[in-house]
């Protein structure tokens, strides 16, 4: 496997907004003091207060001019304070800024790259093992929930197809698709049909069609029905109509996912209510919009971050998901990313989710070339 690269972007903005202007709004110390007070936070997960600001910045300044600080903060919508004279704490917009403007990427050491991708490598002449384990090695790094998205066949080409008859005018439909994977499909029919009959439709879409991506085949049948009409019988007709069916949207299916460490998201205060708890699990495992949140991420290049109400997704408002595409034969087959609070430690998730997927694409790219 080749040597893979550590070099880390800021992460890009999992949606199309303007520019943040705060960059040309802040003062050099109004952002020191941000990014101190976000880092105070991420650790600690209470408000930060005047006195510990100055010292974690390295600043000799008055609480007053501090306060005075933190009130332009405030007023830019940076920074809010949950109680009265409680300190401050970031705000969405206050992390996105931190993680586009302020953020100094803390890369892993050669051990911990080493690491992942030894586990990587002891699970890969598996695909499904090496996905789960990427999950497993994202949430055991960043301790939140890691998530992959399984590979997606670019390719689901027929290779052989059978019919039998059921009961009630049903006809299941054996299909074997790329080299050994077995679909099952069940067809309503207007009337009943002989196993001969089947046979003889099967046949037919055997020799016309193995090979073929099954998205394209159902033009297939419909173009070979039109130009032998005139010599097929009505109920050759009709059993290669039956046939017809059996390929209706079927493309590419839908991606899935794997997630390991869910249940870490109850360490952070900020998501352990039960019925908020809940409700996410009852995403997770619904999977559709999480799955369409990363799948946009599937055209971006390099990680993207999605923070709070960036998903687009009320129930993850008070998250944030960092996410990178990886890929095989230089076509994006998946996404993998970090699940957490938005208090998360975005400085140390970034590396990880960044080197996880160069790592997964490196593993999955030497299994595609091997003999």
């Amino acid at each position: 496997m080749g040597r893979v690269r550590a070099d880390y972007p800021t992460p890009r903005r999992g949606v199309d907004r303007m520019p943040n202007e705060n960059s040309e709004v802040l003062t050099p110390r109004a952002q020191k003091l941000l990014r101190a007070l976000i880092e105070r936070y991420v650790k600690e997960g209470q408000p930060v207060g005047s006195r510990t600001l100055a010292k974690d910045a390295g600043m000799t300044l008055s609480p007053a001019t501090i306060r005075n600080v933190m009130a332009d903060l405030e007023d830019l919508g940076l920074v809010s304070a949950p109680h009265t004279s409680a300190g401050r704490i970031p705000t969405a917009q206050g992390y996105r800024f931190f993680v586009d403007t302020l953020m100094r990427i803390k890369p892993l050491t050669s051990a911990a790259v080493k690491e992942l991708e030894a586990h990587l490598q002891s699970e890969a002449s598996d695909t499904p093992s090496v996905v789960s384990t990427a999950s497993n090695l994202l949430s055991q790094f960043t301790q939140m929930a890691g998530v992959v998205t399984v590979p997606r066949a670019e390719r689901v080409t027929l290779r052989q197809i059978e019919f039998l008859p059921l009961t009630d005018r049903r006809v299941l439909a054996i299909l074997v698709i790329n080299e050994s994977e077995v679909q099952n499909r069940i067809l309503q029919t207007n009337r009943e049909y002989s196993r001969d009959e089947l046979t003889v439709a099967a046949n037919f879409i055997n020799a016309k069609c193995a090979g073929l991506e099954l998205s394209a085949i159902r033009g297939v049948i419909l173009d070979e029905m039109e130009n032998a009409r005139l010599t097929m019988n009505q109920a050759m007709i009709d059993m290669v109509s039956v046939a017809h069916t059996a390929f209706a949207d079927q493309g590419p299916s839908r991606g899935e996912y794997v997630m390991a460490g869910e249940t870490n998201l109850m360490d952070f205060s900020e998501l352990s209510d039960v019925e908020k708890l809940r409700r996410l699990f009852d995403a997770f495992n619904q999977k559709r919009d999480l799955l369409d949140l990363l799948d946009r991420s599937i055209e971006a290049s390099g990680v993207q971050s999605f923070i709070g109400e960036e998903s687009g997704y009320q129930i993850l408002d008070d998250c944030s998901v960092v996410a990178s595409p990886y890929v095989v034969d230089d076509e994006v087959v998946g996404v993998l990313g970090v699940i957490g609070p938005k208090r998360m430690a975005y400085d140390r998730v970034v590396p990880v989710v960044d080197i996880t997927a160069k790592l997964l694409s490196s593993i999955l790219n030497s299994r595609s070339e091997a003999p």
